[in-house]
């Protein structure tokens, strides 16, 4: 993760870009990964922790009928928090991630490990979904952050 971190700080300050997070499940890690690296604050604007769905509404705007109709940990919703992220920042690169870390909290249509990762650069959008299969609270979180780290390098290149 470290080393990941640290291209990334390095490639986005050569780049003169700067980028900003808005978390759930990873309760900050990512944002944590990113300002241990020396020279992150030439890069990284600033991090939101938005656990509750009132957060997600409230600060990121998202709209409550996408939380009710889709769910706090969905493509759409996921989508709006990134969307929405990008216009309060006004980075060049913005992150949301949300998704159900475990151990409990998972259902059949939402299992413990199912992770949406969205990125936004200029106009290009995408938000990907991903489901870790170990069912550990830590190893999602940590899983989840190496793949947002690897989606920026690729986003950022």
């Amino acid at each position: 993760m470290k080393k990941l971190s640290q291209k990334i700080v390095k490639l986005l300050g050569k780049k003169r870009l700067k980028i900003s997070f808005v978390e759930s499940c990873t309760g900050g890690l990512l944002s944590s990964s990113i300002t241990s690296i020396s020279g992150s604050s030439k890069v990284f604007t600033f991090g939101l922790v938005t656990y509750s769905n009132q957060t997600k509404m409230n600060i990121l705007k998202v709209p409550r009928k996408t939380i009710v109709k889709y769910g706090a940990v969905s493509y759409e919703t996921c989508l709006s928090m990134v969307k929405n992220l990008n216009k309060i920042s006004k980075t060049n690169i913005s992150i949301s991630i949300t998704g159900v870390a475990g151990p409990k909290g998972g259902t059949k249509q939402k299992p413990v490990g199912l992770v949406y990762i969205g990125i936004k650069k200029g106009s290009k959008t995408l938000v990907k979904k991903y489901l870790f299969k170990n069912k550990k609270r830590n190893s999602i979180q940590r899983s989840t952050v190496n793949k947002t780290l690897n989606l920026i390098l690729s986003f950022a290149k």
